[in-house]
C-alpha cells in the first residue's frame, strides 16, 4: 500500500480538494482518485528531506503569537482602509536572516504574508535575505526588530 500511495494524506488532500471544487459525480470521482494518486507518486519522485521538527514550548508560543498578530493586523488594516488619509507610505523592507532550514523559511514566508498588510516577496540566498511589502511603512528598523526579535528565534528553536 505504501508504494501506491507513498503520502496517503496528500493523496487524500488532492482527492478531497478536486471533489470540492468540481462537484460530486462518478466521473469526478475517478479522476479525483487518478489525481490524489498520481500526485503523491509525483512527490516521491521529488523526495523532499523530512523536516527536524521540535515540538516544545516554542511552538505554542509561536502559533500564539502568529494568532494575536494576525487579529492586531486585521484590525489596523481595516483602519487604515476604513479612516486614514491617504498620506500613508507603503515601502520595501530588506530584511536580513539567520534562517537557514527550508522549512523554517517557508513556516516565516507563510506568516509574514498571512499577516495583513505584509507580504513575503522575494529570498536572496547569496545576500541571504527577503523582501518584505509593508502597507503601512513608518519606521523600516522596526520592522526588522520586530520580525527578527519576535519570529526568527522561535522558527530556528523549531527547525534548526
Amino acid at each position: 500500500m505504501r508504494r501506491l500511495l507513498p503520502y496517503p494524506l496528500l493523496a487524500l488532500a488532492l482527492f478531497g480538494m478536486w471533489i470540492l471544487l468540481t462537484g460530486f459525480s462518478p466521473g469526478h470521482v475517478v479522476i479525483a482518485a487518478a489525481v490524489g494518486t498520481l500526485g503523491a507518486q509525483i512527490m516521491r519522485r521529488l523526495s523532499p528531506e523530512q523536516p527536524r521538527i521540535r515540538f516544545n514550548r516554542a511552538v505554542v508560543k509561536l502559533a500564539a503569537l502568529v494568532i494575536a498578530d494576525i487579529v492586531r493586523s486585521n484590525i489596523a488594516v481595516g483602519r487604515i482602509i476604513l479612516f486614514s488619509p491617504t498620506d500613508r507610505r507603503s515601502g520595501f523592507i530588506e530584511l536580513p536572516i539567520a534562517l537557514r532550514d527550508p522549512y523554517a523559511l517557508a513556516a516565516l514566508a507563510i506568516i509574514i504574508t498571512a499577516t495583513p498588510g505584509t507580504l513575503w516577496l522575494q529570498h536572496d540566498v547569496r545576500k541571504n535575505a527577503v523582501l518584505i511589502h509593508v502597507l503601512d511603512l513608518v519606521d523600516e528598523d522596526q520592522w526588522i526588530a520586530l520580525i527578527k526579535s519576535r519570529y526568527e528565534p522561535l522558527l530556528m528553536e523549531i527547525f534548526e
